[in-house]
């Protein structure tokens, strides 16, 4: 790939398919499409059938601690797909959709790159079909409603300073961390609340785990918003605000189909990212991919620690399914900057060599603890060494994995046959052990454990934590926790991406540390508890120099700078 193209113009110089005939390659009749354009369309939902057609097999992707510029895991998962469909599989891509807080702030593009692209890429980038619009304005909507429901008094009487429903935007905003509600007259009772990213808010958690358009409004009316003055938890169910919130989602449930650059069927649905919530695509889109396909690959958000470890702990028992193969993406500038490099392009054997411990702590940790068999992609970037590379394999072999160099930035789904055939080869050998009917489900930590034993454990089997501490507020949360009979629900833990501890600076493979969780917070309708660790933010801010100052738009209305 010459250096002056973007993923932007390379996306662009692509004809894509009519969205009916991607549809055609997955099976799905043209019925079920709900066409946004030529090339989207959302797939409605279809009556379930007596005999269920034989599911396909389900490759997860993950990856190694990134550094911030990220890895290229959204290029491996879409390139990996291409080479599966190169190889005569019937496959879909499942991801989450771009947030255009990150898009905006520091990565710009989300929908892969080079020559592993998800298309059309403009479209996908910005608002897309609109379904994070919609998680904003159902979650502003239950705000509003809440605080018109205090300001008249009705019952259930509500505390307004017992509120803990607060606003979301979908765009980095450091300055909406914690404002002031109702300083204004005639605007209600003052009070100091908060912004989160769209990301993190309980809806979009809520809308990726449901099953249909039933159990969406069910998990809606589980919402706890706050406290009454009687001290008792008020849910969204007993103020019957979950219609309301139900109409405002009622396509955002529908998972929108797209294509690669080569035309391979991708579902592109939900956007919860890693560090703050579970970090997956929606079930919906997970299901509908696994009955139409052989192979399904899906992503998980940010390292195996993070993304990887809720999808096992967290998602797969709410689907009854687990991956019957898991892909670990690393690059020789992640396993640099582990190795404590501060340059990733020049030569150093040394970083290299201490760098390997933070891959092998995620590929031990998905062998050992979980029963995978991890494959590790090598994603190879303009600049990487030939002999740096096969160090990095060299070091895996020693440790018992598989490897492979990946350059599906550079060649598309011929660049990804190595790793889709050792994937392939991993999937039955993990098949065999385990029994296609009988898929072992994650247990970093066991269901129905206390929460802070469940914490403890994720902490110290996963991260490599000697203990937890729980700061004063975190131990008050954990006491209201049991008082209301909430202290068994799962965990989702909320850290930094960029160390197994809750130190960002901490790197390479920490072993015997401290790791401090600093609060916790039920989401009643996702059915889990939010464990914070450390200065983890729900609205981030953006860079000194944000991916926004390039792009623009001209007379004829072609983007650029969007990538």
């Amino acid at each position: 790939m010459m250096n002056h193209e973007t993923d932007l113009s390379i996306a662009q110089r692509v004809t894509p398919q009519s969205i009916f005939d991607v549809a055609h390659t997955l099976g799905l009749s043209t019925d079920r499409l709900y066409p946004i354009g030529p090339y989207i369309a959302k797939v409605l939902n279809q009556d379930p059938v007596e005999t269920p057609k034989k599911r396909g097999r389900l490759i997860l992707v993950t990856a190694m601690n990134p550094t911030k510029a990220g890895e290229g895991k959204t290029t491996v998962t879409v390139g990996l797909g291409d080479a599966l469909a190169l190889l005569g599989k019937r496959t879909c891509v499942t991801l989450r959709e771009p947030s255009m807080g990150p898009v905006f702030g520091v990565k710009g593009g989300a929908a892969g790159g080079g020559r592993s692209q998800v298309i059309p890429m403009e479209d996908l980038n910005l608002h897309f079909t609109g379904d994070i619009h919609a998680v904003t304005s159902a979650h502003n909507l239950l705000s509003a409603l809440v605080d018109n429901h205090i300001h008249f008094r009705k019952s259930p009487r509500l505390d307004g300073q017992k509120v803990n429903w607060h606003r979301v935007l979908d765009m980095n905003d450091r300055s909406l961390r914690s404002v002031i509600l109702g300083a204004g007259p005639e605007s209600g009772t003052p009070r100091v609340s908060s912004f989160s990213i769209t990301a993190a808010s309980e809806i979009m958690a809520i809308l990726c785990p449901a099953r249909d358009s039933q159990d969406l409004r069910n998990r809606l009316s589980n919402i706890i918003v706050g406290e009454s003055e009687e001290k008792e938890l008020v849910r969204v169910g007993s103020l019957d605000f979950q219609g309301a919130l139900s109409v405002v989602l009622h396509r955002a449930i529908y998972p929108n189909l797209v294509q690669t650059l080569v035309g391979t069927p991708v579902l592109v649905h939900g956007g919860p990212f890693a560090n703050i919530a579970h970090g997956t695509n929606s079930l919906i889109a997970d299901n509908l991919a696994l009955e139409q396909a052989e192979f399904v690959v899906t992503e998980a958000g940010f390292g195996a620690d993070l993304g990887g470890q809720k999808f096992l702990d967290l998602v797969s028992p709410i689907a009854g399914f687990s991956p019957d193969g898991v892909v670990v993406v690393a690059t020789l500038r992640a396993i640099k900057h582990h190795g404590g490099a501060k340059d990733f392009i020049e030569p150093n054997t040394h970083a290299i060599i201490n760098g390997i411990a933070n891959l092998l702590g995620h590929l031990e940790n998905l062998r050992d603890v979980y029963g995978q068999e991890p494959v590790a992609a090598i994603n190879e970037f303009p600049g990487d060494l030939p002999r740096e590379i096969g160090l990095v394999q060299e070091l895996l072999t020693k440790a018992g994995f598989q490897s492979s160099l990946t350059q599906v930035w550079a060649k598309g789904a011929e660049g990804g046959v190595d790793l889709a055939q050792k994937v392939l080869s991993s999937v039955e050998n993990t098949s065999r052990k385990k029994g296609l009917t009988n898929r072992t489900l994650g247990h970093g930590a066991e269901p129905g454990s206390p929460v802070h034993e469940a914490v403890e454990k994720v902490a110290q089997t996963i991260y490599g934590a000697k203990n937890v501490s729980f700061s004063p507020q975190a131990q008050k949360s954990l006491d209201q926790l049991a008082a209301r009979g909430l202290d068994r629900l799962p965990i989702c833990m909320a850290k930094t991406q960029y160390s197994f501890s809750a130190d960002p600076n901490l790197r390479g493979r920490p072993r015997n540390f401290e790791y401090p969780v600093r609060d916790l917070k039920v989401s009643g309708g996702a059915g889990f508890v939010v464990v914070f660790g450390g200065d983890i933010m729900t609205m981030p801010g953006l860079s000194p120099t944000p991916a926004a100052m390039g792009m623009d738009i001209s007379p004829r209305g072609t983007i650029s700078g969007l990538f």
